[in-house]
């Protein structure tokens, strides 16, 4: 948290710019973007080579521990990723991925995504994970979820035409609920075409430590729209 975080992290004020955020690191280990080199940290070289500027944009929000978040930088090193996480261990968790990866398209915030969606640029995003958010059950507390017409409103600007938001939870009332906020907003559309395209996960999906516990009352449902034109 001390001495890699103050590397990847998005500025706490201000507008984002999403290059130089991803500037690539200098040999010293700092850079224009607030890179971090981890060729020159202790731990194996990476595998991965630093993203090309220009490279696609995604945001995951509430990562969790970072296991996915991680596993699909990896495997997608031309990608840049945005990680947004509310709580410290979460955080510190992603570090520890980051740090034994070597993985370096990577740029966290612990906070809420909200205040991050806010400050980047219009038709920035070319996709956009929400994976097994709080589910918020009760019916009083439905007001609490992330996904909201203001929140739609957000999203929707940052997200550029043909983009994808990709949502998974494994309760059912919010399965639902997602479904209706989403597919009556007219610039989304679900690209279900079959039962199977909500039921088994979207190709190279990694499995989180929260997906795996099974704390919902459904089996996970796999939503993806794609913001239209």
């Amino acid at each position: 948290m001390d001495t890699l975080l103050p590397h990847l992290a998005v500025p706490e004020e201000g507008a984002i710019d999403v290059e130089a955020l991803f500037d690539s690191p200098s040999p010293r280990g700092e850079g224009a973007g607030g890179g971090v080199n981890l060729h020159a940290s202790s731990i194996a070289p990476p595998p991965n080579p630093v993203p090309a500027r220009g490279g696609g944009v995604v945001l995951e929000i509430g990562f969790g521990g970072g296991e996915h978040l991680v596993a699909q930088a990896g495997a997608q090193p031309e990608q840049r990723f945005i990680g947004v996480e509310p709580f410290l261990n979460g955080v510190a968790s992603c570090l520890r991925h980051i740090e034994e990866s070597g993985a370096q398209n990577i740029r966290l915030h612990q906070g809420d995504a909200r205040d991050v969606i806010a400050r980047l640029p219009d038709a920035c995003l070319d996709r956009v994970y929400i994976l097994f958010p709080d589910p918020w059950p009760k019916a009083r507390h439905h007001k609490r979820r992330l996904i909201q017409p203001d929140f739609l409103d957000a999203l929707a600007r940052v997200m550029k035409p043909g983009a994808e938001l990709r949502f998974a939870t494994d309760w059912a009332n919010y399965a639902a609920w997602t479904l209706e906020h989403v597919t009556r907003d007219a610039r989304f559309t679900w690209l279900a075409e079959r039962s199977e395209d909500w039921r088994k996960p979207w190709p190279c999906h990694v499995t989180t430590r929260y997906e795996a516990k099974q704390l919902g009352d459904c089996a996970p449902v796999w939503l993806r729209f794609a913001r239209r034109p």
